[in-house]
């Protein structure tokens, strides 16, 4: 199976944006997707030759042109405004915290795949595949889902059992960082699921289908100080992308 052709993505990303946000400027629109002005332009200009779109030649703003402004598919998810809108802020917290940061989505009874993802400009740096798959129980973002949904010991088990796990991890040590990720509002991984990669991560449960929020780095890298407090961080970059959701 092939990935996501981007343009094509940013494109859908661009009317369910207008959909939502009314007229946007050129400048509104390429922040909000994540976008270089160039690159946002062209497709911007395709999304008007194509009659998708109109722009305005007085205040140069964007809008849905009539026959889209009743696609009301394109108002209706929040998960498609929390994906298109999260790049610019996964990219300013890899950049801040200098890993390698991603939004996953949770795609079906046993697997999560990369939306979005953002890195740092750190010489030696971390980097996520787009569109990469994983067990739903796998690695930090397995455990903070896990936490986060609440399920019961059979579910931790069978999701457990599911990983290849790259170290002699146990179930119950498993279930246990279950219980902490609950209690502390983020999960971390210490190279089970990547020899030589430590993972912080916090679950978005509150938005369907389910997303959780990674960060990345070299394992041995930081102290234990350090990861609790980019665990706290990537807390508070869940709120605030869920109410950027809205």
């Amino acid at each position: 199976m092939t990935g996501s052709i981007r343009s094509v993505s940013q494109s859908f990303a661009i009317l369910r944006l207008l959909a939502d946000a009314g007229p946007l400027s050129l400048s509104d629109v390429g922040r909000l997707i994540g976008s270089s002005p160039s690159s946002c332009f062209n497709l911007l200009k395709t999304l008007v030759a194509e009659g998708a779109i109109e722009r305005d030649t007085h205040t140069r703003r964007y809008r849905l042109a009539p026959l889209w402004q009743d696609v009301d598919v394109l108002r209706d998810s929040r998960a498609a405004r929390l994906i298109d809108r999260s790049r610019p802020l996964l990219i300013q917290f890899a950049q801040s915290h200098e890993a390698a940061v991603g939004l996953w989505k949770i795609v079906s009874r046993d697997r999560m795949q990369l939306a979005v993802r953002g890195e740092s400009n750190a010489a030696m740096r971390l980097t996520l595949a787009d569109d990469q798959r994983q067990p739903l129980g796998g690695g930090a973002a397995g455990r903070a889902i896990a936490a986060a949904q609440a399920i019961d010991a059979t579910e931790v088990a069978r999701r457990f059992a599911a990983v290849r796990w790259q170290t002699d991890l146990s179930l119950e040590t498993y279930a246990t960082q279950v219980a902490d990720a609950a209690a502390k509002g983020f999960a971390v991984d210490r190279g089970d699921t990547h020899r030589g990669v430590d993972t912080a991560a916090t679950a978005l449960p509150g938005i369907a289908p389910g997303f959780c929020i990674t960060a990345s780095f070299f394992a041995g890298s930081r102290t234990n100080r350090e990861i609790d407090a980019l665990g706290a961080a990537l807390t508070a970059l869940g709120d605030a992308m869920a109410n950027l959701s809205e």
